[in-house]
């Protein structure tokens, strides 16, 4: 794709790799003069004369001054990831030589990157789509094995080879539609409502089941807010401790020793939860500790999940049934933990809250059934099995035009069935293909690039 916008066809550079000290830091040129640019710079060989994607050892010097010994890379356009001419000078990774470097490429014609522009540049010369070049950013940010396989899945073009597919039979067909128009005195159809129908059926299916992976896909690229919530002295503390297998709350058998939320990360099957150890709720004349309680009511409004930890000794099964009728009345999607099960016993716990589904009895202080805790949690925010081989929608811009899609192709089937014109029914098919087009940069604009590429870091 040729997309070409104003403003996009000079020089670039920026720092590729994370700012900082480190033993090496790449710096990045893209566009017409970037190859020109270095060549002022490199003395040690003619880079306008050697081959593309080959790599070259030599100084940069600027002002009579040697700024670095460094590696030239070497990209001609458009067998590059931009498609432009792009250069990678590899150097050390002292801040200051940074600096240096970019500075002398600016003086000799570049300009400073803006955040995203590389990947932008890639997007407007036909090298990625728009939804493979916001999968770039995706897969810099993965923070696990499964945010990391999506993002990796969408960046190769799962997804978008989906849409395309969807993309290209739709337009034949209102190609074929528009055409009976032209031909509307002979009353004459070419395209095949059967066809049409069977077509319709398969692209709500396909966009139903990518609308619905929003929800998975949104676990896998942000993580679930989980609170542990409960009465004082639950072992809330000793709970969020013994599963992040360290000591990070303070423990103790006063009641109301938590009175601020602790929030820590933990990692499930490749699923982030971030945990959430609460102030135990209760009614309180100590001014901190209703804080606290406040804190943890909202905190349980925000949480994706809520571990409703609570001591089997303690509460009897009219206390846990009216707190389940609390969280059903609210919405909230919970999980039911007994904890000490050490003192009491798993059969007496099991007779003394007989009838109440659904309850995990641990020990939190002895470890004892946490593993089935953790699979408890994914199964509370996961439907089946992570299949990330499987096309999984992370990003909210696509789920947005996903759904407006699939209002489209659900008007189309409606239109068909009330005999509606083909001119209407061509109408309803081309925003379907609008949207579409949104999600893998075939419709566009400047200001949503703008804004897709501005999360970007500047080197990306």
């Amino acid at each position: 794709m040729s997309n070409k916008l104003t403003g996009y066809d000079d020089t670039i550079v920026a720092l590729a790799t994370a700012p900082g000290v480190g033993a090496i830091a790449v710096i990045r040129l893209s566009g017409p003069q970037a190859i020109t640019i270095c060549n002022q710079l490199f003395p040690s060989k003619d880079l306008l004369q050697q081959a593309s994607h080959t790599l070259h050892v030599g100084s940069i010097v600027s002002d009579g001054k040697i700024i670095d010994e460094v590696v030239v890379s070497l990209f001609k356009g458009p067998r590059s990831y931009t498609g432009e001419n792009v250069i990678e000078l590899s150097c050390h990774g002292s801040p200051y030589i940074q600096q240096q470097l970019i500075d002398a490429c600016i003086q000799a014609g570049a300009r400073l990157a803006k955040p995203g522009e590389f990947t932008m540049r890639a997007f407007l010369n036909g090298k990625l789509d728009l939804a493979q070049a916001e999968s770039v950013a995706d897969l810099i940010a993965s923070h696990s094995a499964a945010s990391h396989q999506t993002a990796m899945q969408q960046m190769r073009g799962g997804f978008s080879r989906e849409l395309q597919a969807l993309r290209e039979q739709l337009i034949r067909f209102s190609a074929l539609i528009e055409l009976e128009l032209d031909f509307s005195q002979e009353d004459v159809e070419f395209a095949d409502r059967t066809q049409l129908y069977a077509l319709i059926k398969t692209a709500l299916e396909v966009v139903q089941h990518l609308t619905d992976s929003f929800r998975m896909g949104n676990v896998i690229k942000h993580g679930v807010n989980t609170a542990i919530v409960g009465k004082p002295n639950a072992g809330k503390s000793t709970l969020l401790n013994t599963l992040l297998n360290e000591n990070r709350a303070i423990v103790s058998d006063i009641a109301g020793t938590t009175r601020d939320t602790i929030e820590e990360v933990l990692n499930i099957q490749g699923i982030l939860f971030r945990l959430i150890d609460t102030a135990g709720i209760r009614e309180s004349v100590d001014t901190i500790e209703s804080i606290g309680v406040q804190k943890t009511l909202e905190k349980i409004k925000e949480a994706g999940v809520v571990i409703y930890l609570f001591d089997v000794i303690e509460l009897t099964a009219a206390d846990i049934r009216k707190q389940i009728s609390l969280f059903e009345q609210d919405g909230i999607n919970y999980l039911l933990v007994g904890n000490k099960m050490d003192v009491l016993g798993e059969s007496e716990a099991l007779a003394k809250f007989a009838g109440i589904p659904d309850i995990l009895f641990i020990s939190a202080k002895d470890h004892a059934h946490i593993d089935l805790l953790k699979d408890r949690l994914v199964q509370k925010v996961m439907s089946g099995d992570i299949n990330t081989e499987a096309t999984i929608v992370t990003n909210a811009r696509h789920y947005a035009a996903l759904q407006s899609v699939l209002q489209a192709l659900q008007d189309v089937r409606t239109g068909m069935d009330s005999g509606l014109p083909g001119d209407l029914l061509a109408l309803d098919i081309r925003r379907c293909l609008h949207f579409l087009g949104e999600i893998t940069g075939e419709i566009t604009n400047e200001e949503q690039l703008d804004w897709i590429f501005s999360k970007f870091c500047i080197g990306k």
